[in-house]
């Protein structure tokens, strides 16, 4: 496998191997809570928190887990995190953790963040683990906030709550529906590929005598 820079490490996970958009983990929230922009940020909040400390603190500890226990071992240390983040929500920010519900609890078994401390932490020191996990998590920060920005200027007509029309607009329901979460990905990713077609199509042009 190639040896990777400090650089790289932070910068793949936002977007090259984007979490969701590109690798698409992580999709139950991401599909589930991206209902309004406010619901997005909280998760992707939790998630961060978690994904940060849990990266930092496997990377610390790896060499005092045995291999054999060692996934229960990474779990055992998410689900630590979730209920510190759990609580933190549910004291400074009630009304969010009221709407996210069981899906705050649900980070534990999220893919994304299992990943990375099987591929990554365990094998890294704890600077670059920590890298790692910041780039990701802006990565699913980023992907989140598209999908509850998209769903609910159309959905609801608002942007943070603050009106975009007039009075007569007439609200897309079905995009703060669970129906809603899979058009808007779908119409990401749609977009994402036209534009990377488009730019290698632009490259093969510009390498041709």
């Amino acid at each position: 496998m190639r040896t990777t820079t400090p650089s790289e490490d932070f910068i793949r996970g936002i977007w090259r191997e984007n979490p969701v958009l590109i690798q698409m983990l992580g999709l139950c929230p991401a599909l589930a809570v991206t209902n309004t922009v406010k619901n997005a940020l909280a998760m992707s909040a939790a998630t961060f928190f978690v994904l940060c400390c849990s990266s930092v603190l496997i990377s610390s500890v790896k060499r005092f887990i045995p291999k054999e226990v060692r996934i229960s071992s990474y779990i055992l240390v998410i689900a630590t995190f979730v209920t510190l983040a759990d609580m933190m929500l549910q004291a400074y920010a009630p009304v969010q953790h009221k709407e996210l519900g069981a899906f705050i609890a649900l980070i534990v078994v999220n893919c994304m963040i299992l990943g990375r401390q099987e591929a990554f932490s365990s094998r890294n020191t704890v600077y670059r683990s920590l890298l790692d996990a910041v780039g990701t998590g802006i990565g699913f920060t980023i992907a989140l906030i598209m999908m509850g920005g998209f769903r609910e200027i159309l959905g609801i007509g608002t942007f943070f709550d603050i009106p975009l029309f007039g009075p007569n607009f007439e609200p897309w329901v079905v995009m703060v529906l669970p129906a809603g979460g899979f058009l808007t990905l779908g119409f990401i990713i749609l977009a994402m590929g036209v534009f990377e077609e488009r730019k290698k199509a632009r490259e093969a042009h510009g390498e041709a005598p």
